[in-house]
């Protein structure tokens, strides 16, 4: 096996260049652990800078019989994007398609054609001249998230008329059950008959208007408007089991290996209004959002709710992102988490320095800061312990002004009409939450158990969308944040435990309350090592992936060729983990 090792990360120095074919782990380190969740090991990480290296390196790959794991950004939540653990039956190399990062427009810009490596705010910049933007448009974009990586996770996503991200449209290689690799070419586009064609004509765009098709297929949610207007439904908007939308590259969780995928663009309104509602009652968000959804003839765009807790601590822990994508912009993100990740990977070689350095030394420089947000946001706060930030745009925005207005003549709460830059930094500040919980935590975790994330659709007739938890949960739990798309019923439900809590036990209990609610989780970030993937995702990973080559283990599914079962081993019931 060696020997084969050996042979294999030789043929990947040829096709990939010795400085892309890393093998020393400190050097691999940042790509074999997750954004926030789960690590490996690996053989090597190769970085190709074109379609048809990474080509060439799935089928060096295949020929020696390792498993790949396709990465771009790294940026998920769950350890989607990762090994996870050492109990795999085969090695391991990651290709990572940063590298890749062209974007080639179609339409004048009404639809693209996103390569492996694309980012969302790198397609944000692309369309602006066009007057146009993606599918999300901040968010996971802060730090870099990939376009594909969205796509393959059916990431949610926080706008109200466009759903998760979706497209039937796409160009990928997979492993039959037979053990070939074979290329798929769905794109749309008429780019030549073997894959070497293919990817070279994508790679150099070399292809005219009239090789581009039009199929009868889908490049984005285009019905979930419809689907978020049915509020009496006792089923979840969106989430990431939904059968409806897992297709081919889409919901394919690494499964595949995704090459490009083509997506449909949306025209920037003329006119856009932030409202920034506060409320003492969860009841009156429950009918805002009703009322809004069912009735309004325009929907909002964006609604974004904040508990005071998660205003709290995002204001603290969050300033320095805040401020960072607030003044520079959020193209800026991704080299601050390089430098961060460089800094922690050299700190933990020397015992004498504190874990979590990067985040400890930007912590001290935030405070240096003067108070980042708006009085008016500061004023709420006190005021209000529920928060939610309503974007709306076109006609949609007199609609929203005279239904608040006369909403809140009876209502104990309040609304306030943002000006353009308090919108800003209301919708920034509700976005830097994760990251700020994640810094709070890190920074304090010598006094505290583990935390929690989950994020859970809720029915859309749910009328008791916050969470009141039983005293025995209640009681093991040290903190608690609450935020998300309020309009979807997608929340993030963050908990810290107490020290000493079993935190596992204690999360199968709290998604069992989800289970006896009818929302689906997780959903948005998808399953990664995390979660256990139900019946309907396991099928289609099965399906589309036969020998269990690509990302194996995702969903807590087997890690053996052919999906095969460690031997001896049981099932837990609650989560799905293979003991021996």
């Amino acid at each position: 096996m060696a020997d084969a090792i050996q042979h294999l990360i030789k043929n990947l120095k040829v096709i990939i260049g010795q400085n892309y074919t890393l093998t020393d782990p400190d050097k691999m380190q940042p790509y074999c652990k997750g954004f926030r969740f789960g690590s490996g090991e690996a053989i090597a990480v190769v970085r190709p800078a074109s379609l048809l290296e990474v080509w060439k390196a799935l089928q060096a790959c295949n020929e020696a019989d390792v498993i790949v794991i396709m990465q771009a950004a790294n940026t998920g939540l769950t350890g989607g994007s990762t090994p996870d653990g050492k109990d795999y039956d085969r090695p391991i190399v990651i290709i990572n398609t940063m590298r890749i990062d062209q974007i080639q427009l179609i339409d004048e810009g009404k639809q693209i054609i996103a390569l492996a490596g694309s980012t969302l705010f790198g397609l944000e910049e692309t369309l602006a001249p066009y007057g146009r933007e993606p599918h999300s448009v901040i968010g996971s974009s802060c730090i870099g998230a990939s376009i594909v990586g969205g796509i393959c996770n059916n990431s949610g996503g926080a706008l109200v008329q466009r759903g998760p991200a979706y497209t039937e449209l796409s160009l990928f290689a997979q492993v039959e059950a037979d053990g070939s690799l074979t290329l798929v070419n769905n794109l749309g586009v008429q780019l030549g008959d073997t894959p070497e064609e293919i990817l070279t004509n994508l790679d150099k765009k070399k292809y005219r208007v009239s090789d581009i098709e039009f199929p009868e297929k889908r490049a984005s949610d285009n019905e979930y408007h419809e689907r978020i207007r049915d509020v009496e439904a006792d089923t979840p908007s969106r989430f990431n089991n939904d059968g409806r939308r897992l297709h081919e590259s889409a919901g394919c969780a690494g499964k595949l290996a995704v090459f490009a995928v083509r997506m449909d663009t949306f025209e920037i309104p003329e006119k856009q209004q932030v409202f920034y509602v506060g409320t003492n009652d969860t009841e009156d968000f429950y009918h805002i959002r009703r009322h809004m959804l069912a009735n309004f003839k325009n929907l909002p765009v964006s609604g974004e709710y904040i508990h005071r807790q998660c205003y709290d601590d995002s204001k603290k822990y969050g300033k320095d992102t805040f401020v960072v994508i607030d003044k520079l912009g959020s193209k800026y993100i991704p080299k601050l988490f390089g430098l961060k990740r460089t800094v922690d990977r050299i700190a933990g070689k020397f015992s004498f320095l504190p874990s979590k350095l990067s985040d400890r030394i930007m912590q001290g420089l935030s405070y240096l800061w003067p108070n980042h947000l708006p009085q008016r946001m500061e004023e709420y706060r006190d005021k209000y312990e529920h928060h939610w930030i309503i974007e709306t745009c076109n006609d949609g925005v007199d609609e929203a002004r005279q239904y608040l207005t006369e909403l809140f003549k009876e209502k104990d709460g309040d609304f306030f009409e943002c000006t353009p830059k308090e919108g800003e930094k209301a919708i920034l500040h509700r976005f830097v939450a994760a990251g700020a919980i994640g810094r709070f935590h890190g920074l304090n975790s010598s006094k505290l158990g583990s935390m929690m994330t989950i994020d859970v659709a809720f029915p859309r007739n749910e009328k008791d969308w916050f969470e009141t938890l039983a005293p025995e949960i209640e009681e093991q739990i040290a903190y608690k944040y609450y935020y998300g798309h309020l309009f979807c019923h997608v929340m993030h439900q963050n908990y810290i435990v107490k020290k000493g809590v079993d935190s596992k036990a204690l999360k199968n209990k709290i998604l069992a309350t989800f289970d006896q609610r009818g929302a689906e989780y997780p959903a948005e970030h998808n399953v990664g090592h995390e979660y256990a993937a139900k019946d309907t995702l396991k099928s289609f990973y099965q399906k589309i992936d036969p020998t269990n080559s690509f990302n194996p283990g995702i969903g807590k599914t087997s890690k053996l060729k052919h999906w095969a079962e460690i031997s001896g081993a049981d099932n837990c019931g609650c989560c799905g983990d293979q003991k021996k």
